[in-house]
Protein backbone atom coordinates (compact mmCIF):
# COMPACT_ATOMS: atom_id res chain seq x y z
CA UNK A 1 0.00 0.00 0.00
CA UNK A 2 1.48 3.40 -0.89
CA UNK A 3 2.03 5.85 1.95
CA UNK A 4 -0.23 8.88 1.71
CA UNK A 5 -0.23 12.16 3.58
CA UNK A 6 -1.56 15.66 3.18
CA UNK A 7 -1.25 18.87 5.18
CA UNK A 8 -2.68 22.34 4.76
CA UNK A 9 -1.70 25.46 6.69
CA UNK A 10 -3.94 28.52 6.86
CA UNK A 11 -2.80 31.91 8.08
CA UNK A 12 0.50 33.27 9.28
CA UNK A 13 3.06 31.34 11.29
CA UNK A 14 2.12 32.28 14.85
CA UNK A 15 -1.65 32.68 14.63
CA UNK A 16 -2.43 30.24 11.81
CA UNK A 17 -3.44 26.63 12.06
CA UNK A 18 -3.14 23.46 10.07
CA UNK A 19 -4.82 20.14 9.43
CA UNK A 20 -3.12 16.93 8.32
CA UNK A 21 -4.10 13.47 7.20
CA UNK A 22 -1.88 10.41 7.25
CA UNK A 23 -3.12 7.35 5.41
CA UNK A 24 -6.86 6.81 5.22
CA UNK A 25 -7.78 7.07 8.89
CA UNK A 26 -5.46 9.42 10.79
CA UNK A 27 -5.93 13.15 10.93
CA UNK A 28 -5.33 16.01 13.28
CA UNK A 29 -4.74 19.68 13.81
CA UNK A 30 -1.46 21.47 14.42
CA UNK A 31 -0.39 25.00 15.22
CA UNK A 32 2.66 27.06 16.08
CA UNK A 33 2.17 26.24 19.75
CA UNK A 34 1.81 22.50 19.15
CA UNK A 35 4.89 22.51 16.92
CA UNK A 36 7.28 24.79 18.81
CA UNK A 37 5.84 25.04 22.31
CA UNK A 38 3.71 22.73 24.45
CA UNK A 39 0.27 23.58 23.08
CA UNK A 40 -2.52 21.15 22.24
CA UNK A 41 -2.48 19.38 18.91
CA UNK A 42 -0.03 17.30 16.92
CA UNK A 43 3.49 17.97 15.73
CA UNK A 44 5.66 16.25 13.11
CA UNK A 45 7.99 14.76 15.71
CA UNK A 46 5.10 12.88 17.33
CA UNK A 47 4.10 11.40 13.98
CA UNK A 48 7.68 10.41 13.17
CA UNK A 49 8.18 8.92 16.65
CA UNK A 50 5.01 6.85 16.27
CA UNK A 51 6.10 5.55 12.88
CA UNK A 52 9.57 4.72 14.17
CA UNK A 53 8.18 2.93 17.23
CA UNK A 54 5.90 0.84 15.01
CA UNK A 55 8.80 -0.21 12.77
CA UNK A 56 11.19 -0.96 15.63
CA UNK A 57 8.64 -3.12 17.45
CA UNK A 58 7.95 -5.24 14.35
CA UNK A 59 11.54 -6.46 13.86
CA UNK A 60 12.02 -8.23 17.22
CA UNK A 61 8.50 -9.68 16.99
CA UNK A 62 9.45 -11.26 13.65
CA UNK A 63 12.80 -12.48 15.01
CA UNK A 64 11.18 -14.05 18.06
CA UNK A 65 8.51 -15.74 15.95
CA UNK A 66 11.22 -17.09 13.61
CA UNK A 67 12.97 -18.54 16.68
CA UNK A 68 9.75 -20.37 17.64
CA UNK A 69 9.17 -18.09 20.62
CA UNK A 70 6.48 -15.68 19.41
CA UNK A 71 6.06 -12.69 21.70
CA UNK A 72 2.89 -11.68 23.48
CA UNK A 73 3.83 -8.03 23.15
CA UNK A 74 6.73 -5.86 21.99
CA UNK A 75 6.79 -2.18 22.97
CA UNK A 76 9.11 0.64 21.97
CA UNK A 77 8.96 4.16 23.39
CA UNK A 78 11.22 6.53 21.43
CA UNK A 79 12.16 9.88 22.90
CA UNK A 80 12.12 12.82 20.51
Amino acid sequence: MPAKGHAEWQGDLKSGRGMFTAGDSMSGEYSFTSRFEDGPGANPEQLIAGAQAACVSLAPAADLADAATPPTSVAHDPVA
